[in-house]
């Protein structure tokens, strides 16, 4: 008769308790195939539990296949082809908690106060009121019709940009709408990225399987000429503000690779304008897409800059002539951002709250550049110092006067608290890059906490001549 003991009180049921050591049993040899398992009623009596305690347990084991049936003639051990082991669980390394420094240079983030909870909560409310049921129907593929539709009319009246709502795909953040294109577009194609540029575009279309070329940038922007010398057939930009380096590209460079795009069928620009609302001198700079009569440009944009980044809303523009191809060929994946979401931020633009929110974030942030700035001129580095493309962007460059290798001020900054990222870091090649260039990520600093950090600079560019010896 089968013998076990009972642990009460433990946080496992006496059934659950029963069901693994008959299974152990099994699993063992103990009990072996073909064996008859006393009765429910007999096993009961003798375990000194109840029927329905055996009962569960037994069907477990039989829902699993340990044990099987037969008609009025009880419970067999079922034959195993191999003897089973539950395998162990996988030695899992704890994440590695991301390291908290006095000052950081490289990440852009938002200040608490400069998020509007207030009429956010308030929008949220009245998207639950007034939407009431639709929120839990899905949106279309390409997004809810009220926050394209606000979207479009946002682009018309501030970018001057007419564009059909129907043009206008949603999605949960710029990587998500990469990775679309490459699909849209075709794997068959050459993409093209800047270099330098953001790193983790050229990752995204590598992790697709493309071909990929990193192209020189000159004064203007992305080479034209390197352009035509590749055999590219998309170009992914941002000419607006480039980053890292904060080049505006001129009307002139736009024509040539406008030019370059119409010129062989099947040839794309990306324009992605991931912060143009926050230009501080002129006015803003009209798109490529606007400009584009041979409807080769695809326009991309999002919230995470305007709003903040965890708002993971984008969206793409697509020329009237790939509608139809995107509909055939991804009009089956599901838009990505809830419609709860969508409608809070169609509320949001449209009873005109996203117009107050930019023109009030462009003046913070036009106040927090200045003040940054002021700080790093005239403290501790003032006069081994120099500011560059600070007039649109939540960055701007600061030139160090220094010999140090940029390896080796990075991490002798981080080892006194500050995160730096180098404008070298940003090339493919560091060989090509300019030295001694620091890439000023500033909407999330704070002031003393920058005069701290700019001491620590200061003291490790004294130091200098002992490092370099």
């Amino acid at each position: 008769m089968l013998t076990y003991a009972f642990e009460k009180g433990g946080g496992v049921s006496l059934y659950e308790q029963l069901y693994r050591h008959i299974r152990e049993d099994i699993l063992t040899g103990r009990l072996c195939a073909g064996e008859k398992l006393p009765s429910k009623r007999m096993l009961a009596t003798h375990l000194e539990v109840s029927v329905i305690t055996v009962k569960n347990a037994y069907e477990q084991l039989m829902a699993e296949g340990y044990i099987y049936s037969v008609e009025k003639k009880g419970y067999y051990v079922s034959r195993l082809e191999q003897p089973l082991r539950e395998t162990p669980a996988p030695v899992v390394q704890p994440v590695e908690k991301p390291k908290t420094y006095l000052l950081d240079l490289v990440t852009n983030s938002i200040s608490a106060e400069y998020f509007p909870f207030t009429v956010w909560a308030r929008m949220m409310r009245q998207t639950i009121l007034e939407q009431d049921k639709n929120l839990l129907v899905p949106p279309p593929y390409n997004g809810s019709e009220l926050l394209r539709r606000a979207i479009a009319q946002d682009l018309q009246q501030f970018r001057g940009m007419t564009v059909d709502p129907e043009q206008i795909i949603v999605g949960a953040g710029g990587e998500v709408l990469y990775h679309l294109l490459v699909q849209l577009l075709g794997r068959e194609r050459c993409y093209a990225v800047e270099d330098p540029g953001y790193s983790k575009i050229g990752k995204i279309y590598e992790s697709d399987g493309v071909r990929l070329r990193r192209l020189p940038l000159d004064d203007g922007g992305l080479s034209a000429e390197a352009l035509r010398r590749s055999d590219a057939d998309v170009v992914h930009i941002s000419p607006s503000h480039h980053y890292p380096t904060g080049i505006v590209m001129p009307i002139t460079r736009r024509q040539e690779l406008l030019r370059w795009a119409g010129e062989k069928e099947g040839r794309y620009i990306l324009e992605d304008e991931y912060d143009s609302e926050f230009r501080f001198v002129g006015r803003p700079i009209p798109t490529m897409f606007s400009s584009d009569e041979n409807q080769r440009v695809i326009y991309m944009n999002t919230f995470s800059k305007t709003i903040a980044p965890s708002i993971r809303i984008s969206y793409m523009i697509l020329p009237p002539h790939l509608l139809s191809a995107y509909r055939e060929k991804l009009g089956f994946y599901a838009c990505t951002v809830s419609s709860f979401e969508q409608h809070t931020l169609a509320a949001f633009m449209s009873q005109g709250r996203y117009e107050q929110h930019i023109n009030r974030m462009r003046n913070r942030y036009r106040q927090k550049r200045d003040t940054v700035i002021d700080i790093i001129c005239n403290g501790p580095l003032a006069g081994r110092v120099e500011i560059m493309e600070q007039d649109a962007g939540l960055h701007f460059l600061m030139r160090l006067d220094t010999h140090l290798p940029d390896g080796v001020l990075k991490e002798q900054a981080a080892v006194r608290g500050v995160r730096l990222a180098m404008l070298s870091d940003y090339y493919s090649c560091a060989a090509d890059a300019p030295l001694h260039v620091v890439v000023v990520n500033y909407s999330g600093i704070e002031p003393e906490h920058l005069r701290q950090g700019m001491e620590q600079l200061a003291e490790i560019l004294e130091e200098e001549p002992c490092m370099t010896n």
